[in-house]
Parts: structure tokens; sequence; C-alpha cells
């Protein structure tokens, strides 16, 4: 059978895949912090005996476009969005250490701090867990402030700090998980806080997904796959012609 057939196969489907990144993100255009996945296509030589014409496609996801979105003000003083660049340290769902930039925070029941879905925010010494106060303010530098009633005349202390992180893009580089958390590719357990880091409180980042962008991609992508259908098809009709011609003769 004509390798062609197999090569239009692997484009379509891995038009297929990259359809599932790009829908991926277009679901994803209100959550906040999110960051927008990239893909790629490019062809890889097939190996072995073949003629050198004959690739096949290959997508990948290369990076994440960790370009800021919009800064949206809330008036909520436990919403912080982050200035620049840098990352919010959060607990993972098995326990571990990741980063993310998604800064709709609140308290529990328990008085721990987490993010708009339920991860537990790190401070200085694990995860924040505040006791109960009238009032909760987060500085430029993440430092964490309640105002109690105690003794009935209202006191102001700092009683914890966010985990701000900035590694350099040229010494760790940083890859999202499917859970949407960032991690250091090298393995590195944890990163090291960053003094320099600020954030703004009573906002938050937006997702950086362009809706019209991601559609955009989403057609071309469609018509890629036809394409590539269309060929699939196109190669059977020859084999069965060639078919034809073999038993005549």
């Amino acid at each position: 059978m004509d390798k062609a057939l197999f090569i239009a196969m692997t484009g379509a489907k891995h038009n297929m895949l990259a359809q599932q990144a790009r829908a991926n993100n277009l679901a994803n255009v209100n959550t906040t912090g999110f960051k927008a996945d990239l893909e790629q296509a490019r062809a890889m030589p097939v190996f072995g005996q073949s003629y050198p014409t004959r690739a096949y496609a290959l997508t990948e996801r290369p990076a994440t476009d960790v370009a800021s979105g919009q800064y949206n003000q809330t008036g909520n003083p436990l919403d912080v969005a982050i200035n620049g660049d840098g990352w919010l340290a959060v607990q993972a769902p098995d326990g571990s250490e990741a980063y993310t930039r998604r800064g709709d925070l609140s308290l529990d029941a328990n008085g721990v701090m987490r993010t708009g879905n339920g991860l537990p925010v790190i401070g200085s010494g694990g995860p924040i867990v505040l006791p109960p106060a009238s009032r909760v303010s987060i500085g430029e530098d993440g430092t964490i402030s309640i105002i109690s009633n105690g003794g009935g005349q209202p006191m102001a202390m700092g009683v914890d700090q966010l985990k701000l992180v900035n590694p350099a893009a040229e010494d760790v580089a940083m890859d999202k998980g499917l859970d949407g958390l960032m991690r250091p590719r090298n393995g590195q357990a944890q990163l090291d806080e960053d003094p320099t880091v600020r954030v703004a409180s009573g906002m938050i980042e937006t997702s950086n997904v362009n809706a019209v962008n991601e559609l955009t991609h989403m057609i071309a992508l469609s018509r890629q796959y036809e394409m590539n259908v269309k060929m699939m098809k196109t190669v059977d009709e020859n084999g069965s012609s060639m078919n034809s011609v073999l038993r005549m003769s």
C-alpha cells in the first residue's frame, strides 16, 4: 500500500491533537490567570527504506504563552495580581509546590488561604492559615496583615507573606502540567523566593487567551484535517484502480 496513506493519516491525527490544544485554550478564555498553550507542526523524515520525499507530520506543544493578561479591579482585598514577571506558589493536589498566576484568593472555614480553584497558597512556612480577623490586607511585597479587635482595641499585625518566585528563563525553564500549574523543567522541587516581585491588591489577572485568534486557528486546522482525509481517500482510490489493472493483466 502506498506510504502516502500513512503520511496523510499522521497529518490528520496531529491536526486533531492541535485542535485539542486550541479548544482547551478557548475553553479557558475566562479562567483567571490562565496561560495559553502553543502548538506547532513540523515534518519528520521517515527512517528506514523509503523515498526521500516521504515525511510524517508531528504536532508538538513547544511552550506556553506566559504573556500577561488584562488586569481587572475587583475591590476584594484578598485578590492579587502580579505586576510584571513572577509566579505565586501554591500547593498542588499531590502535595508538591507548583506555581500559578491565579490570584483570586479567599479564606475557607478553617482560615486556609486558597486560590479560586481550591489550591492552598504557600507562605513563608507552608500553606497560609490566618487567625480570625475583622480585616485582611496584602501589601505590594506579598505581606499579609490582619486587623483584629482583640481586647476591644483594633490591632494590625503582619502574620505571613505570599511566596513569590521569578526564576530567570535562561536558568530555569518552566513547563505547564496537565493540571494547569507551572513547574521547573529541570526537576527542581522548589524555587527560591524572589523579594523583588510585586503584587497589586484588589485586582486579578485575566486569561491571556485571544478568542478570535483561537477560533481562526481552529478553522485553519479543520481545513487541514479535511485535506488530509481527502488525500487518504484519493490514495485508497488509486490503490483500488491499481488492483483492477493487475487483475486484468
